[in-house]
């Protein structure tokens, strides 16, 4: 385990704008706001989603596409730089009109509406490829 203790005294508030990409609207927000480290929490809904999961044995990620509307139940994620550029990581829950949900990684998703809650980290965090597990993990 690799703990560390983190300090942060900005949060936000943020809309999405209908019709716009999911993740886009994350990286424009924390472009806008300088916000290089940090923890969200989102819900809305979206037109369409493309989830990853990801294959343990074969190290990769696979997707699958959902074209209907779902509800963003729960979008939960970080934000740290890799290559020097604020990268996204989001974790979803999608529930259908039926309530029967759908998860994983968002890989991208139109946004119908959604909100999100950003508490930023004052020291800086970094994504890297772990090869233990294959997946871009905080350093």
């Amino acid at each position: 385990m690799d703990a560390r203790e983190v300090t942060g005294e900005r949060e936000f508030a943020v809309r999405f704008e209908h019709g716009a990409e999911w993740i886009a609207e994350i990286e424009s927000f924390a472009a806008a706001a300088d916000v290089e480290a940090g923890w969200f929490h989102a819900t809305g809904a979206v037109e369409d989603a493309e989830l990853a999961y990801y294959d343990q044995d074969a190290f990769a990620y696979e997707t699958v596409r959902y074209d209907e509307p779902l509800e963003v139940a729960s979008c939960t994620g970080t934000i740290a730089l890799r290559d020097d550029e604020p990268a996204i990581s989001a974790h979803v829950v999608l529930s259908r009109p039926s309530g029967q949900s759908v998860a994983g990684a968002l890989e991208r998703a139109t946004v119908f509406d959604g909100e999100l809650y950003c508490r930023t980290f004052d020291d800086y965090l970094t994504r890297d490829v772990d090869p233990a597990g294959g997946r871009a993990l905080w350093e």
